[in-house]
């Protein structure tokens, strides 16, 4: 009888023990679970964040392109500025200045920005020097090609005059521009800088000149100002062809 008893006992017990560890098991589920949501949240949050970061993104993409150097300081105060924003731009350069100063067109290039032709000494096309125009453009190539060791393929024509049948005959394509702000005649930082960011939209091309000091300090200014607005500056090869 004692033997039976403490069977029943002995099941009792087991039943118990079993119950415990079920009702611990599922009271710990949802806690479990509530861990599982928060990692969740979290990925999802992280998800999210690399979405805003994704490739697939839409960019607003702006390109400042500058003409007429290399010079000797500014150009190089310019690519100081530029290199601190992590700013890529484009120079169309003319064949003179850049072999006058092959270690500033280095520079460009190792920097990661474009290099194109703007003639060699500035000339503008006419119809009466089309080819004088035309070795102009070869002799710029080539002197970019010795320092770089690559063949531009973008050519800036000074005033925009342009022959079409170059673009077959030498391979260069033309680059005009959607933004004038005449930092040329201008020395007014303020004035050159307004005419830029008052003006530009998504996919601009802003022509600007190298060669002047108050150009380079509007160009650094229009840079911060337009990345606080969300531009993103690329060279003009991903406005023609993205």
């Amino acid at each position: 009888m004692n033997k039976i008893k403490k069977m029943k006992t002995a099941m009792i017990l087991l039943v118990i023990s079993i119950l415990i560890g079920l009702s611990l098991f599922i009271i710990g589920t949802p806690v479990q679970k509530a861990e599982d949501a928060g990692v969740i949240a979290v990925s999802g949050e992280a998800a999210e964040n690399r979405k805003g970061q994704s490739p697939d993104q839409e960019i607003k993409k702006i390109a400042l392109t500058f003409d007429d150097g290399p010079h000797p300081f500014y150009t190089e105060q310019l690519l100081d500025g530029l290199q601190e924003r992590g700013v890529k731009v484009t120079f169309f350069v003319t064949g003179e200045h850049a072999a006058l100063h092959p270690e500033v067109i280095k520079r460009m290039q190792e920097e990661g920005h474009l290099i194109g032709n703007h003639t060699y000494s500035h000339m503008q096309l006419r119809k009466d020097n089309r080819e004088a125009f035309k070795r102009e453009l070869v002799q710029t190539n080539e002197v970019i090609r010795e320092i770089t060791g690559e063949e531009p393929l973008f050519v800036r024509p000074p005033y925009g005059s342009w022959d079409k049948s170059f673009e077959k005959e030498l391979n260069l394509f033309p680059v005009l521009w959607t933004v004038d702000p005449l930092d040329w005649c201008s020395h007014n930082v303020s004035s050159v800088t307004g005419r830029i960011v008052g003006h530009v939209k998504e996919n601009d091309i802003i022509l600007m000149h190298d060669y002047y000091e108050s150009t380079v300090t509007a160009a650094l200014q229009v840079v911060d100002a337009l990345q606080a607005e969300g531009y993103t500056f690329v060279t003009v090869d991903e406005i023609l062809f993205d």
